[in-house]
């Protein structure tokens, strides 16, 4: 059966400490599902990135959907949130970029792993570059907390919001860093 692309056709959008997010949705098999989820960084503001990449989307919302909202600015000021998966549409991504994810949405608040690591516990030792290349393209940060995933030297890696935003979600959720900017952590996982 032929996968059929599904195009956000709503989003919400949200103020929060670190700038603007938008949640692009769509009802999928008759559910609202996200689609993605943009942070704004130091070039685009997540209204700039939406109005620019998906100028169709209507801003509207449903009460799962502002669930959802309303968890991700809770747990951008530091609310210990887990996120279901079920309330995102994995369908978009490969069957290894979905492992990928998958294994990200495992790691537990104030523990995070290294892109080896991760590319170890999915029986691919020398795939820590794919597993990078997957985070880099997490169509649903926050939800997913690739902020969890750091370089083997312990240096954070990058992020879709930003090396800052990183840096402080890391620090909300109790990992700190030594005076070479490296995470300061036993809390390795996988």
């Amino acid at each position: 059966m032929k996968k059929i692309p599904l195009t956000p056709s709503s989003y919400c959008l949200r103020n929060t400490l670190f700038g603007e997010i938008a949640i692009l949705w769509s009802v999928y098999r008759e559910q609202p599902k996200i689609l993605r989820v943009l942070l704004s960084n130091s070039d685009y503001s997540a209204g700039q990135w939406l109005k620019t990449s998906f100028p169709y989307c209507i801003s509207a919302s449903c009460a799962e959907i502002d669930v959802v909202a309303e968890q991700i600015l809770a747990f951008l000021t530091g609310a210990d949130i887990y996120f279901s998966l079920d309330i995102v549409c994995l369908d978009w991504c490969s069957p290894f970029q979905q492992k990928v994810l998958r294994a990200e949405h495992g790691i537990p608040r104030g523990h995070v792993s290294t892109y080896q690591r991760i590319a170890k516990y999915l029986g691919m030792s020398n795939g820590a570059r794919a597993v990078g290349t997957a985070l880099a393209n997490n169509p649903f940060p926050i939800i997913i907390p690739c902020h969890r995933a750091i370089r083997s030297d312990r240096t954070p890696g990058g992020y879709q919001g930003g090396l800052e935003i990183k840096r402080a979600l890391l620090k909300m959720e109790g990992i700190s860093f030594d005076d070479n900017g490296q995470v300061a952590t036993k809390n390795l996982f996988y």
